[in-house]
Formats: structure tokens, C-alpha cells, sequence
């Protein structure tokens, strides 16, 4: 198994900093480890080049990306390249869209996760009215918003959060906003979800949203292989979570290596947030990330 870490922008041969430790545990460990340029993929449109350091392997090698998020048709790319050199990654482009963008997998985790709409960004470009209409189920209830990939939950009343779902001028200033902010990064459309209420455990020190319990676990092969508490503030409980409830959802998912992040609902009981592909989810700040390899490389001996 190797495993593919991003370089430092404009620096080939040295790895992103923000995946340094990772980079020097998954080292330490005796892990097949290369670097790939996402300037050389995303900027120069040149994925051969971006793999150039990885030799070809005289037989296919399964391989694992940590690394920035990359938008599906860039993963497709990299995969692509990657295979060519008789390399190929754990999640196929298909099972990458499964985890990436909610609305793929929302099927499957309907039962465990908050009521989800959406709408591509050319449905809210034709008419506003399409807004209103998909937000007619929610009632007067509270919503927040996200694209297909992430939310804006750092610009939590500007660009996140609507305390009514029917107070329409409310919800064209929250849309409105998250979408200029956005620009380009924007992930396909806006997924409108159900604010549920969650655990209290403290407001963010920066932008004052409320957190809560919250985990982020690892699934590889529908097992659970590491988790982490997600917030690095407020005071955790000491009893983790039963995953029990998410192991039979967990093996429907259609990648062999993603995330669940899953929260503590105020009556004690435990909610799915989303998924995501495990290469481009990020470890928390308090995870072991020397553990996390240790535990990856165990399964692939």
C-alpha cells in the first residue's frame, strides 16, 4: 500500500505543512510514502506530471490520497493517472461522489440524519421562488445551509444558519450571502438541512456558533478504524459513543474508506452529520495521527 501526501505549493519534493506530521508518523512507521502536486493537477491541468515522482508498479498496488479536498472531476484525473502507473486508489471517482457530496449519499443515511433539500446553482439562478417552494417542508422551523461538500459554519448568522425557513427575506440574505462567498469553491448547489438540537458544549472562541458533541470516525471496509473527538474546545464526556446503531448504515455506504461524523442530540440519542470520503477528511486537532497510521497500516499487513 502507498500512501500519497500533497507537496508544498511550489516546492515538489518537500510535503504540504499542513499534512507534515501526518507525513513524518506515516514515515516513522515504514509506509510506502510519495508526494503529488495538486499545483501541477489543479493550475497546470497536467496530472501525469503530478504523479511524476511515483514510479510505475510492475503490478497493481492499492494506494491511499491524504490531502486536500478535490473536486470530483480532479479526483477522476488523479485516478486516472495513478492508474496508468498500475497504481490505484482506494475509492474509485464513483465511491469518492458517494461520500463527497451529501445529496449522493443522503439515500442511504436518510434514517440517521437530519431532513435534507437541495437545489443546483441553476435552479437558484432561474427563480428564487424554486427556494421557497423546496423550503415549504420545513415550516417555520430552523435550517441551516451548505453546498453538496461543506458549510460555511465559521460565518454561522451571516452565512449559515436561518431561524425560520418560512421568513423568506431571512433566507435570501443567509443563500444570498453563503453563495457570494463561496464563489468558485462553491461544490454544485446549496443543500438546505434541518437544525437539529444538538448537546450543548460551548461556543466556537472565534465564531461563536454552538458546538456539541461531536465525533469524527474513520470507516474502512464498513468497520470503524479510528475516531476522534471533532472539536478541540469544551468538555467532552468521558463515555465515547455506542457506534452500534451506525454499523449496518455503515456497511451500505458505497466506499471502502470514509467518514461519519456523528453528534449527540439533547435527548442523549446520536445523529449522523455527514459523511466524507476519508482521504480529504481532515484529522482533528486532538486526534493521534501516529495511532491513525498505525491502526491504517494494521489493516493492510
Amino acid at each position: 500500500m502507498k500512501v500519497l501526501f500533497c507537496s508544498q505549493p511550489f516546492q515538489e519534493n518537500k510535503v504540504d505543512e499542513t499534512y507534515e506530521y501526518e507525513y513524518t508518523c506515516a514515515k516513522q512507521l515504514g509506509l510506502d510514502i510519495h508526494l503529488i502536486s495538486l499545483e501541477q493537477l489543479i493550475y497546470q491541468d497536467n496530472p501525469l506530471a503530478a504523479v511524476k515522482q511515483i514510479q510505475p508498479s510492475p503490478e497493481k498496488v492499492l494506494a491511499i490520497y491524504r490531502g486536500w479536498m478535490l473536486k470530483p472531476f480532479l479526483y477522476q484525473k488523479l485516478y486516472d493517472a495513478l492508474l496508468a502507473k498500475n497504481i490505484e486508489l482506494i475509492n474509485t471517482p464513483e465511491k469518492y461522489v458517494h461520500c463527497h457530496y451529501l445529496p449522493e449519499s443522503y439515500e442511504v443515511i436518510k434514517d440517521f440524519t437530519p431532513l435534507s433539500v437541495w437545489l443546483h446553482k441553476e435552479e437558484i439562478d432561474a427563480s428564487f421562488e424554486n427556494v421557497y417552494r423546496i423550503l415549504n417542508r420545513f415550516g417555520q422551523a430552523p435550517i441551516m445551509i451548505k453546498d453538496y461538500v461543506k458549510s460555511r459554519k465559521h460565518d454561522w448568522n451571516e452565512a449559515c444558519y436561518i431561524p425560520d425557513a418560512s421568513d423568506k427575506e431571512k433566507v435570501q440574505q443567509v443563500t444570498s450571502r453563503f453563495l457570494e462567498l463561496q464563489q468558485d469553491e462553491l461544490n454544485e448547489g446549496v443543500v438546505f438541512r434541518e437544525f437539529v438540537k444538538l448537546q450543548f458544549l460551548t461556543h466556537h472562541s472565534q465564531s461563536n456558533m454552538p458546538l456539541s458533541q461531536e465525533y469524527r470516525v474513520f470507516f474502512l471496509d464498513g468497520e470503524p478504524m479510528y475516531m476522534a473527538n471533532y472539536w478541540e474546545e469544551g468538555q467532552y464526556d468521558d463515555t465515547p459513543p455506542d457506534l452500534q446503531p451506525f454499523l449496518e448504515v455503515a456497511k451500505k455506504i458505497k466506499s471502502r474508506f470514509f467518514t461519519m461524523d456523528i453528534a449527540k442530540l439533547e435527548n442523549g440519542s446520536w445523529t449522523i452529520l455527514e459523511l466524507g470520503d476519508a482521504q480529504v477528511s481532515a484529522l482533528p486537532e486532538q486526534a493521534d495521527r501516529c495511532e491513525f497510521f498505525t491502526r491504517l497500516k494494521r489493516n493492510f499487513l
